[in-house]
């Protein structure tokens, strides 16, 4: 099945065709399976967002850290927004500054480095400052971006515990501006189609899910100092599970059991989990098995068993390259710029003063579930999760 691709240049001039013909014009994709594509909806801008596509306005945003992400993903991903722009960066790296300048022609007075960072407030060219620091500098550079006066997309992990979480939900409250969560997968066709056929029970009721994700690490970044990270692979690869498995069922756990993987490597190991097993227990009686690790090459699965039928992705997580397929056969979905339609929505809930679909609660949520998986597998016992904030992204019944 052809999927319609907003991104792609012969789709941008269909877009703006359909455009023309009024903001009531809309465009509808079905699969095999029936209903509607609910990641076709992201084209469906707000008034604020259409006169903003029709003048050529875009938000400026400012990447705050230039790693791999930044580099490799987020930056070309703005090369492909139409309601957000690359404006601005702050980084701790000469060099970087420099390569950056000429490469996305920054204007000077839109680079910082974290000792002037704070400047940004009076920045009228910055509207959005997206945090792509370690886990634990999350929490300041949230707070910090708070008083500014921004809008804020922070990267997952939202932070090293929830109450980090909490005081950033605070901070962005008190300031009155929009903060999201970077979960790219809910702006992702295939994972969106899991969230349509779980959540409206489309092969009966999910009795078991089956969740993996993980690599081998050959050397220690900061992703195995506790500090920085927060944890292991848990807080890294598996929060990818932990979130598959809520947005396919549509629910959240009632209690959590979990255990420790052996330490292949004492040094690369000395503060984190090398990996981890856990399972989640749903009240209708449903199971989640999942496995994270820093000490294997996992298969990257999503999976739901259902009574009448099953659904899964494999691989299900990654930047592109994703597949899915059903006990009915292929999804027929495409892949598509992730990130670019993540930071597109969030600029339309910043235009047309909605909530983002992947809040600072939602963060907090899978900091807390999080938490108590790291519980159980400490104590060997099973953990409630009663608790836990309950903040979803509910497919809609028109989808």
């Amino acid at each position: 099945m052809k999927t319609f691709d907003p991104y792609s240049s012969a789709s941008r001039r269909e877009f703006m065709r359909t455009l023309s013909l009024g903001v009531g014009a809309s465009l509808v994709g079905t699969t095999a399976l029936g209903g509607s594509l609910s990641w076709l909806d992201e084209i469906s801008y707000g008034p604020a967002s259409l006169e903003a596509l029709q003048t050529g306005k875009q938000l400026g945003v400012a990447l705050v850290g230039l790693g791999g992400y930044s580099s490799g993903q987020l930056a070309p991903a703005l090369q492909k927004t139409k309601l957000c722009k690359l404006a601005g960066i702050v980084t701790g790296t000469p060099s970087k500054a420099t390569q950056w300048k000429q490469q996305y022609q920054i204007p000077d007075q839109n680079i910082y480095d974290y000792k002037t960072f704070d400047r940004i407030a009076d920045n009228p060219a910055i509207d959005i400052i997206y945090i792509v620091l370690p886990v634990g500098l999350h929490a300041e550079y949230v707070e910090r971006a708070a008083k500014a006066g921004k809008h804020v997309i922070c990267e997952k992990p939202m932070a090293n515990t929830a109450a980090d979480c909490r005081r950033m939900i605070t901070a962005m409250q008190k300031s009155g501006k929009k903060f999201s969560i970077g979960y790219r997968l809910h702006f992702e066709p295939h994972n969106q189609e899991m969230m349509r056929l779980g959540q409206q029970k489309v092969f009966g009721p999910i009795k078991k899910l089956t969740a993996d994700n993980g690599f081998r690490a050959g050397s220690k970044t900061w992703r195995q100092d506790k500090e920085l990270a927060g944890g292991g692979p848990l807080m890294d690869m598996g929060i990818y599970c932990v979130q598959g498995v809520i947005y396919t069922k549509g629910e959240l756990p009632v209690s959590v059991t979990a255990k420790f993987g052996p330490k292949t490597d004492p040094v690369l190991f000395n503060e984190v989990e090398a990996s981890i097993n856990w399972q989640m227990q749903f009240a209708d009686g449903a199971v989640a098995n999942c496995r994270t690790s820093y000490a294997e090459n996992m298969n990257s699965l999503l999976r739901a068993d259902a009574t009448k039928g099953w659904m899964e992705l494999q691989p299900a997580y990654g930047y592109g390259g994703l597949d899915g397929r059903t006990s009915q056969g292929p999804m027929n979905v495409e892949n598509v710029p992730q990130q670019a339609r993540q930071m597109d929505d969030f600029a339309d809930c910043i235009l047309n003063n909605k909530p983002t679909r992947v809040p600072g609660e939602m963060g907090l949520r899978d900091m807390q579930i999080i938490e108590a998986i790291y519980r159980a597998a400490e104590t060997g016992q099973k953990v409630s999760t009663k608790d836990v904030v309950a903040v979803f992204d509910k497919v809609s019944s028109k989808q």
